[in-house]
């Protein structure tokens, strides 16, 4: 069972927000973020506030802090690193990466996909494509949705067409139409063997483990809407949660 999405914090808001600023480059080398005091004043919040929401961007490698200068987006090498801890994290992958379609948006019958999905029937409708970051591809995903969801998609021409690139992810696609918001996921991580297939795609040798994302996302209305099954290069993948004492 699904857990009841908990209302995101003030701090983790903030953060969210200067996430997204950075990976636009907002801030680009040498030009400071803004302080504590400045952004407690412009979002009328604390300055402890603003603090935790920087010692997590911090934790993540994003930014780094300067005494007497002030906090820094952090120079980005060539390796693509992304860090995912909520559905915003996700949708987010718009701002700095690209996807290109490899299985255009059809119908097809897959039993376990539908099964996953708590269908009714055995018909999907599917699509595939690769995240590329500055033309580096770090990971493939095959797409299932409920034909009633994936009738939403049909008239996106960039998920027709076959090596077609853009800048959408699916859940932010959905999340536009669904007549209720994407509200949350069920995620399984896994590691499986590159297929020739996912070989060829990524860019690795057969056999090369991969890590494998399973989720399944969950509209605020509690129906299942999307099953996305991706294969990660692992040196270009990072998971972060939270943990927290119960109580507390």
């Amino acid at each position: 069972m699904l857990e009841q999405p908990q209302r995101e914090s003030t701090y983790g808001r903030l953060a969210r927000e200067l996430r997204a600023a950075i990976l636009r480059h907002d801030y680009p080398d040498g030009v400071r973020l803004p302080t504590e005091a400045e952004l407690a004043e412009r979002h009328g919040i604390s300055r402890q506030t603003v603090r935790r929401a920087f010692q997590d961007l911090v934790a993540e490698g994003l930014v780094h802090r300067v005494p007497g200068r002030g906090t820094f987006a952090t120079p980005r090498d060539e390796q693509y690193l992304r860090q995912f801890g909520s559905v915003d994290d996700l949708m987010g992958l718009s701002l700095d990466t690209r996807m290109r379609i490899v299985t255009p948006l059809h119908r097809r019958v897959d039993i376990d996909a539908a099964g996953r999905l708590g269908l009714r029937t055995d018909r999907v409708h599917k699509l595939a494509f690769l995240r590329l970051h500055e033309d580096t591809v770090f990971c493939h995903t095959a797409v299932f949705l409920p034909p009633g969801v994936g009738k939403l998609l049909e008239t996106v021409r960039e998920l027709m067409v076959p090596e077609a690139p853009s800048a959408f992810t699916v859940i932010g696609l959905l999340d536009r139409r669904l007549p209720e918001p994407i509200a949350e996921a069920e995620q399984s991580i896994t590691v499986a063997a590159a297929t020739p297939e996912l070989a060829e795609h990524l860019g690795c040798e057969p056999g090369r483990p991969l890590l494998r994302i399973d989720r399944v996302y969950q509209s605020a209305d509690g129906h299942l809407v999307e099953l996305a099954i991706s294969h990660f290069l692992p040196e270009h993948y990072s998971y972060r949660v939270r943990l927290r004492r119960s109580g507390r």
